[in-house]
């Protein structure tokens, strides 16, 4: 091997051992427990969330990302899309039905979500600059504990203090895990207590909602949002967006992260 040659391969090794260390020291923390340590095991096992610290940067903006799987299944995750943005996300994990109820999973998303507000200034960021994000559940449990305010006030947390929320593909009538605990078919619409459009409101965060094309998407998912967009305007939302992606079914997490991006950016303006 020539001496150039070996000078370049030493490079190539710095720049990557360089990038893997600073991926390395960016994410901060990983399966915290945002309840502490509890007497129920499945709670150890589910509650936990991951933390990914933009490197070099302060007083940074955090996404707090909730997965999908129906309430009932997934895992906590940070989308690779989303490191390298100059932002902190925060990936949570959370109980499935059957083994609890609708009401802990949310409970569990709010739990979460205050872990986020007590913690994020000591890791470098905001607490004014908290985005809640997610997909189909996860969306779904962003905008339960938005709208509904009683699920944040219960830890002296308005949720009018959010920067903003952008939910991929959420349910917004009721969803179909909390109907089937009622014993209704998952194509019976109805909406109570478990449906965002439920807990419609005035003065809520700056919302963009984001769905699948409506034709392929899961049975209503654009027009249950094309609604709750309506009904949040008719009360006096003036901040509220409903972007439909042309072309791309219920699985439109990439083309919906750089939207996400994009649109925090925005709102940090």
């Amino acid at each position: 091997m020539t001496k150039h040659a070996f000078t370049f391969i030493s490079a190539i090794f710095f720049l990557l051992s360089s990038n893997l260390l600073a991926q390395s020291n960016s994410l901060a923390k990983q399966n915290i427990p945002y309840y502490g340590k509890s007497t129920d095991d499945y709670k150890n096992q589910q509650c936990l969330l991951d933390v990914y610290i933009p490197e070099g940067e302060t007083d940074f903006a955090t996404i707090v990302w909730f997965h999908g799987g129906g309430l009932t299944g997934g895992q906590k995750e940070i989308p690779e899309y989303l490191k390298g943005k100059g932002m902190a996300v925060v990936g949570v994990g959370y109980r499935f039905s059957p083994q609890v109820k609708v009401e802990d999973i949310i409970q569990d998303a709010a739990q979460a979500v205050n872990w986020v507000f007590q913690e994020i200034e000591s890791l470098g960021g905001s607490r004014d600059k908290i985005v809640l994000s997610g997909h189909s559940a996860g969306g779904y449990l962003g905008l339960m504990i938005t709208l509904n305010k009683s699920y944040l006030q219960k830890y002296d947390i308005d949720a009018d203090k959010l920067l903003g929320i952008v939910p991929f593909s959420p349910q917004a009538i009721t969803h179909f895990t909390a109907r089937q605990e009622q014993g209704i078919d998952i194509n019976q619409p109805t909406i109570d207590a478990y449906a965002p459009l439920f807990w419609v409101r005035n003065a809520v965060p700056p919302t963009t909602l984001i769905t699948g094309g409506r034709d392929l998407e899961m049975v209503g998912r654009y027009e249950e949002n094309a609604y709750l967009k309506r009904m949040l305007e008719i009360v006096g939302n003036d901040h509220i967006k409903l972007l439909e992606l042309d072309g791309y079914d219920h699985g439109m997490v990439y083309p919906a992260l750089p939207i996400l991006v994009k649109q925090v950016k925005y709102w940090l303006k």
